[in-house]
């Protein structure tokens, strides 16, 4: 995520970043970690796990928040939801697309169909449509 953070802002995203780990574990981690040292977004922690909970990513049997991706509209609404397995790394690019997806559609009416890239076109979003393409 924080070698594409440049492209989210571009793309008008804000990126936040929140754990179950406390402060103490984040400033250690940023010290220690040369991956950490790239972060330019917030990296907030959430020790009571009340937003991980609030958002489904808390996992109740380990105690821990799963790897968790969510699109938040400016109004706050979610507008996409992904949880990864544990041993499963997000698709940056995914994220991105969908990102882009969302963005095309509020901005032009028209539905992104399975596989839309940008550029392409969209399809009209009505009934008459399902099942089509």
């Amino acid at each position: 995520m924080a070698d594409r953070y440049d492209q989210f802002r571009r793309l008008g995203a804000e990126v936040l970043a929140i754990s179950t780990d406390s402060v103490y574990a984040h400033k250690i981690f940023a010290q220690i970690s040369p991956s950490a040292r790239k972060v330019q977004y917030p990296l907030l922690s959430d020790p009571t796990h009340e937003i991980s909970k609030c958002y489904g990513a808390y996992n109740p049997e380990t105690g821990f928040a799963t790897r968790t991706t969510l699109i938040i509209s400016p109004n706050g609404l979610i507008k996409f939801f992904a949880k990864y397995p544990g041993p499963v790394g997000r698709n940056i690019d995914e994220i991105i697309r969908v990102l882009q997806a969302l963005q095309f559609t509020e901005a032009s009416g028209l539905g992104a169909p399975a596989g839309w890239e940008p550029g392409q076109p969209g399809i009209k979003r009505s009934w008459d449509m399902v099942g089509k393409i």
